[in-house]
């Protein structure tokens, strides 16, 4: 079967930059480093409205577009007989609801939507219903849920980096579309043990970290190109985009687990290693694409499983593969045979 074509238009370009600039410029207090919308600063004083959260997403994916889907999706997270027939699960060790998110027994302080702004800022042990942006370098969120409808559950923002998202829950709430859990504007970032779900698309970065994380049950919405984990365009020089050892499980007919994509800029530098795969059209999207030959691109040890359709995707593991320089593809298995998954 003919692999999906992906298609960019200028339009959905216009759309990420517009929409880009009008949130970034919302009138806001600036003396305050964290503040929440209706709840008191860290400072203990009353802290001003955040930036507002934006509508639910449009169909045009408007913020970070991955490639169009390449089948015509159905508004259901129900597994289709298809997927019901899709073999054994076989996790191993692979994260898991109990090896990732908050910590057994963890309290938790109630907060709405959250702006930070205070390099270093530390937020831990926090129930958000509502986004936490972040404006300031090097923040830690930790020990934490955050529970939102809108474009993202966590953003950082352009012109900032160092972000370190850990051992938290990030999810939309099931009814209304959460379009992002985590959408990197920035520099590098570190997104490790979190469990991801009710979501159209759980990360989306060129850069940085994705460790030992649980991705799974995604909710469709008309509209969405839904992928666990997304790339659109290789690193900043002389940086990686490093995914290991994560569970990413796409139980919907599009579009991938983890989607590399050229939509702004050729893939490159980028690991996938020893991460347990399935679903979407194909469970992984490679890096090939029309602005050029990816290369350093290091997919190694993965396991592709069958719990979602017995191709792993729907039409099969692996799309968009290359054979540019520094490509590696190696050691890559099926999780109930043990025998090689090779690209076409």
């Amino acid at each position: 079967m003919r692999k999906p074509i992906v298609l960019r238009t200028v339009l959905s370009i216009a759309v990420v930059a517009v929409l880009a600039v009008v949130t970034w410029f919302v009138a806001v207090r600036d003396d305050d480093a964290i503040t929440t919308a209706g709840q008191p600063s860290e400072a203990g004083t009353p802290g001003p409205a955040t930036l507002p959260s934006p509508a639910p997403a449009t169909s045009s994916n408007s913020l970070a577009p991955s490639s169009p889907p390449p089948v015509s999706p159905s508004a259901s997270t129900k597994p289709s007989k298809a997927k019901e027939a899709g073999g054994s699960r076989s996790r191993g060790s692979f994260p898991s609801a109990g090896t990732t998110g908050l910590p057994a027994g963890r309290k938790l302080k109630a907060s709405t939507s959250m702006r930070v702004r205070k390099a270093g800022a530390v937020i831990d042990g926090v129930d958000v219903r509502g986004e936490i942006t972040v404006e300031a370098d090097n923040v830690t969120i930790k020990n934490s849920r955050i529970v939102h409808a809108g474009n993202w559950g966590i953003v950082q923002r352009p012109d900032t980096k160092g972000l370190v998202v850990k051992d938290s829950e990030i999810r939309g709430n099931g009814k209304d579309r959460l379009q992002y859990a985590i959408l990197n504007l920035g520099g590098h970032i570190t997104i490790s043990r979190n469990d991801m779900s009710m979501v159209s698309d759980a990360i989306s970065t060129n850069v940085g970290v994705i460790e030992d994380n649980y991705l799974h049950d995604p909710v469709y919405f008309d509209g969405d190109h839904t992928d666990m984990i997304q790339s659109n365009s290789g690193p900043p020089k002389g940086q990686q985009l490093v995914i290991r050892h994560n569970t990413v499980i796409n139980t919907l007919e599009q579009t991938a687990a983890i989607a590399l994509f050229q939509d702004f800029g050729v893939q490159h530098d980028a690991i996938i290693e020893n991460n347990l795969l399935a679903g979407g059209a194909y469970a992984l999207y490679g890096g090939s694409g029309k602005l050029g030959a990816s290369y350093n691109i290091k997919v190694i040890g993965n396991v592709f499983s069958r719990e979602v359709y017995p191709t792993s995707g729907q039409y099969g593991p692996v799309a968009y593969w290359d054979n540019g320089s520094g490509n590696v593809w190696q050691g890559n298995v099926w999780a109930d045979t043990g025998r090689p998954v090779n690209p076409d």
